[in-house]
């Protein structure tokens, strides 16, 4: 057996006889599958004859499938079957990464990445492992110097599914010469604007709803969220509101007592000055700087919902010494699943102030840690 085989064999060991010896329910536990097979069953095109909450990309997915496979158990069961395909290119990706970063201990990290991913539910019970995809995709891309038009694509693409690979322009300005981050902005940007384009000439009303129903949502599990007095999770309304636009920007919860922008301007400008000082050398300088930026959005974001973990594990595990990225990821999953299915799903919302704090004291940390260049202490030490 080859040691390049080897995290994707452990992944599909782990992932295959786990999701095999689960039940249909134990299959969609505690996470959407239900809501996304509702929502593929609603009459019509997502964007076009009603509004959902995530960019067109995972809708008209699941469209798909639903038209594939219109009997629930054979929906989910092919969903679940792209989601563990995403995940094993999330591996390889990652490999591939570790590897072209010289990491110490490349293998073992990617061993680590594969175990983790394989046995946490977030990945199957949602869609992120998807963006995830696109993401490290990205990032690959960026970092060893494939055309800018691709590194644009796969960052396009991302933004089409979730809006976070957005995240990794700030370090793509500081990585690329001038002229292919352009390119790559541009093409980034260029097809999630094609796209919209294309939805809004079919329905305006549905696609500025789409596009509006996030930012209507308010605040949760955060604590932006506490200070609001808002207790409950991310989740919308019933699906019948899907059909009337003007029922995507009717505010969910308590209004914000301190405004987005105010909080924006001071974990910017705090992103900024940092951005401005950061010395970017090669490409193992660039992980902590894209660490930094998806951790100030998540400490400013008001929303937080556990699966987005999944994001920060990968760049925990490339940025980190190996003991640090253990301590930090694994501390960051367990607070991430005492919240939900733990706390959250017993209904036992009177703790949800324990985990949000825990969480964020942990990205508080690991926005200093980051803040702090820790990639040179990965550096191997020719002293000796």
């Amino acid at each position: 057996m080859r040691p390049k085989s080897l995290p994707w064999l452990v992944f599909l060991c782990v992932r295959v006889p786990l999701l095999l010896a689960l039940s249909f329910d134990g299959l969609r536990g505690y996470g959407d599958f239900f809501h996304f097979y509702r929502l593929a069953q609603f009459p019509g095109l997502p964007f076009v004859n009603y509004w959902v909450e995530f960019p067109p990309l995972f809708p008209f997915l699941i469209e798909g499938l639903a038209r594939l496979a219109p009997r629930e158990n054979a929906f989910t069961y092919l969903l679940v079957l792209l989601l563990t395909l995403a995940d094993l290119g999330n591996v390889l990706l990652f490999q591939r990464l570790s590897q072209r970063l010289n990491l110490p201990d490349d293998s073992t990290r990617t061993i680590l990445y594969a175990a983790l991913i394989a046995g946490l539910a977030y990945t199957w019970w949602y869609f992120d492992s998807v963006c995830v995809f696109f993401t490290l995709l990205g990032l690959d891309a960026m970092l060893t110097g494939r055309s800018a038009g691709k590194t644009g694509l796969a960052i396009g693409l991302g933004m089409l599914t979730k809006w976070f690979p957005a995240l990794l322009l700030p370090a793509l300005w500081r990585i690329l010469p001038p002229k292919r981050a352009v390119l790559a902005t541009l093409t980034a940007f260029g097809l999630v604007l094609v796209v919209y384009a294309g939805l809004w000439t079919a329905s305006p009303a549905f696609t500025n709803a789409s596009l509006r129903s996030q930012s209507a949502k308010g605040s949760w599990e955060t604590v932006w969220a506490l200070l609001d007095g808002n207790w409950g999770t991310g989740n919308f309304g019933e699906l019948s509101q899907r059909s009337d636009p003007q029922a995507a920007a009717q505010t969910m919860g308590n209004p914000a007592r301190i405004p987005a922008w105010l909080s924006l301007l001071a974990l910017g400008g705090l992103g900024l000055f940092l951005y401005w000082r950061y010395k970017v050398t090669s490409p193992q300088d660039a992980l902590p700087l894209i660490g930094l930026t998806w951790g100030l959005f998540f400490l400013w974001s008001p929303g937080w919902s556990p699966q987005w973990v999944l994001y920060l594990i990968p760049l925990i595990l490339l940025s980190l010494p190996l003991r640090q990225a253990l301590l930090m990821g694994g501390a960051l999953m367990l607070v991430n699943l005492l919240e939900w299915p733990l706390l959250l799903s017993r209904g036992w919302f009177h703790l949800l102030p324990l985990s949000v704090i825990l969480r964020t004291f942990l990205l508080i940390l690991l926005v200093m840690v980051w803040a702090q260049n820790p990639l040179k202490l990965l550096q191997p030490d020719f002293r000796n």
